[in-house]
């Protein structure tokens, strides 16, 4: 669909990505009340429910994941410890100094970095992808414990590359549980599966209503990370091919995930949306592709700050000028051969990323996700001394009287 940016600019509802998540909150509260209430029969109920299983076991046993990895061809295994390899590098140079090994004289001002001792993952059905990207940051932070949830098949089981990308990235647990209903389970606690500090992962927009929801309940979060999105900025020089075969791997997602053209040229928009047409004909019709003409290359920047997308793509002859002024984007990149596919399996970076709009607030999933920082600070005597007068003063000032009495008392 070619329109012209300024009409879009009208149509608000193009910005706000979030209607379909409140559409799905007052469902999504009753499977929380009723997951918090009843615990597994609950999960047992709405598994059969929404998946079309009934489960005998909620838990994945150590002798399903050994035929998971017997089941995987050795080239795809090959694959996947090459990507897990690629995501390791990549986190390891995210981690933050865990300790601080002795005090030494005068002042000793820093942070100390803390993993979380239990952490959920949420993998939904068959992107055994997102169990590398979940699970080997939290495994660089220093997690003790790290839980996994994904969906089963109509077999009862759970996807055996999911499995087995989850068993190598280093997962303590995996439960065959997927939806709101795995959310709720992590966040408080079944008889089975156990409640979690906070709760990573992407999902749809029933899993993203649960996630924000039990956020209010005191669980902690990485960010809302719903159906997928791209946003691809493209000049007269880019490759028409190349930008519809990105704007259509991003909607192979389903059917809520977007796609985004923007362009200054109408020749590059008209050619792009041949080259969808070509691909899936009338199908295109029932896509969420857009393809948005601007007046000139700065508007075409400004609307992309404003929608803030998951992914953003710019394809153009001077990429380090569109590069400086991007603000607001989940991942970047730059390029004819920086494709989102190659980021989703194998540059090593994460591809848990905010959508909706979330990325002018929220970084993508990385190792600080998975601890917390706490300011440490230890002074000596003399130290003390040099800043007593400032803080007695200010105490003072401010009327907290015993403040400035707890620095005398170690000088009287």
């Amino acid at each position: 669909m070619i329109k012209k940016l300024k009409e879009v600019y009208e149509n608000k509802d193009f910005f706000n990505r979030t209607l379909d998540i409140a559409a799905a909150m007052p469902v999504v509260k009753d499977i929380i009340a009723e997951v918090k209430s009843r615990g597994d029969a609950a999960l047992r109920e709405y598994t059969e429910k929404f998946d079309a299983v009934r489960l005998t076991e909620i838990e994945v046993s150590k002798e399903e994941i050994e035929d998971a990895k017997r089941s995987v061809d050795v080239n795809t295994l090959k694959c996947l410890e090459e990507a897990s390899a690629a995501i390791k590098n990549f986190h390891y140079r995210q981690k933050r100094q865990a300790g601080i090994e002795e005090f030494g004289e005068g002042v000793l001002i820093d942070d100390l970095y803390v993993p979380f001792d239990v952490v959920g993952a949420y993998v939904p059905a068959t992107y055994f992808s997102t169990a590398l990207m979940c699970v080997i940051p939290a495994k660089i932070a220093g997690v003790g414990e790290i839980v996994v949830c994904t969906p089963p098949g109509k077999d009862g089981c759970v996807d055996v590359l999911t499995l087995v990308a989850a068993d190598l990235a280093g997962a303590t647990r995996i439960f065959k549980v997927g939806g709101a209903q795995a959310i709720a389970a992590l966040a408080f606690g079944t008889e089975t599966i156990p409640g979690v500090q906070k709760i990573v992962g992407p999902g749809n927009v029933y899993v993203t209503a649960a996630k924000m929801a039990v956020r209010t309940e005191g669980v902690e979060i990485d960010f809302p990370a719903g159906p997928s999105e791209i946003l691809i900025i493209g000049d007269e020089t880019a490759n028409p091919a190349f930008v519809a075969a990105d704007m259509l791997a991003q909607v192979e997602h389903g059917e809520h995930s977007k796609a985004v053209l923007l362009t200054d040229s109408a020749k590059m928009a008209t050619e792009v949306e041949r080259e969808i047409m070509a691909e899936v004909g009338e199908e295109s019709t029932t896509l969420q592709n857009w393809i948005l003409i601007g007046d000139s290359m700065e508007e075409c920047i400004e609307f992309a700050n404003e929608y803030a997308p998951e992914h953003l793509e710019i394809m153009v002859k001077s990429p380090g000028k569109i590069l400086k002024n991007v603000r607001n984007a989940g991942s970047v990149f730059v390029g004819s051969y920086s494709p989102v596919a190659a980021g989703d399996y194998a540059t090593g970076a994460n591809h848990v990323l905010p959508t909706a709009g979330y990325a002018k607030f929220f970084s993508g999933l990385d190792v600080d996700h998975f601890m917390r920082r706490m300011t440490v600070q230890w002074l000596d005597k003399k130290e003390l001394e040099r800043i007593k007068e400032v803080v007695v003063r200010l105490s003072e000032a401010e009327g907290m009287e015993k403040h400035a009495r707890s620095i005398e008392a170690r000088f009287s």
